[in-house]
């Protein structure tokens, strides 16, 4: 290595003074001990344990939340209003309402809320895939409450009992339309 740096600074400096100018000065770079059999290496040093970050409570564009009821919109950029939606402590009963903001018909770009487990998310949304027109599994155990599938215009409401997404999270809501979970989901929180 330290031949080519010699081989590279001499090229430099035969170029500069065939041009008539004197070449830059040049630092050899220092140069390590050689290493020896004798020589002890460092120990390794064990991380310390890092606990799982808490589920945020809010994200960049919480749901309004009054009177234990929120309203989710959806649009035809595959996009929901809202990251996150953080429920009161005091509510026993929820409701979801989703309104598709955008025009395109429930077959082509229909959209829905579902609530449940993160963990539980790609199942649901892979089992649902070919399910038409709702694309969730009929008495899926898995789905804590789910909206009907909209499309442009129209709207669906769904309630539950807060008591089931107090405990065992995190949660999440999303979409189980074929293709949207990746940018339609939120986190769900009880506080």
């Amino acid at each position: 290595m330290k031949s080519r740096h010699v081989l590279a600074a001499s090229a430099l400096a035969l170029a500069l003074s065939a041009c008539g100018q004197s070449p830059a000065p040049t630092a050899e770079p220092p140069v390590a001990a050689p290493a020896t059999e004798a020589a002890a290496a460092p120990a390794p040093v064990e991380a310390a344990p890092v606990a799982p970050a808490p589920v945020a409570a809010t994200g960049s564009k919480p749901a309004t939340v009054a009177d234990c009821a929120t309203t989710v919109e959806g649009n035809d950029a595959m996009q929901y209003n809202a990251d996150s939606i953080t429920i009161p402590a005091s509510c026993t009963q929820f409701t979801i309402t989703l309104k598709h903001a955008g025009a395109m018909a429930v077959n082509v770009m229909g959209h829905n809320v579902v609530v449940a487990r993160e963990a539980d998310m790609a199942g649901i949304a892979a089992d649902g895939m070919s399910l038409t027109p709702e694309h969730v599994k009929p008495d899926d155990a898995r789905i804590i409450a789910h909206t009907r599938m909209v499309g442009g215009g129209e709207s669906a409401s769904v309630t539950f009992d807060v008591a089931k997404v107090k405990d065992g999270g995190p949660f999440k809501f999303f979409c189980s339309f074929p293709g949207h979970l990746a940018l339609m989901q939120g986190n769900l929180v009880v506080q």
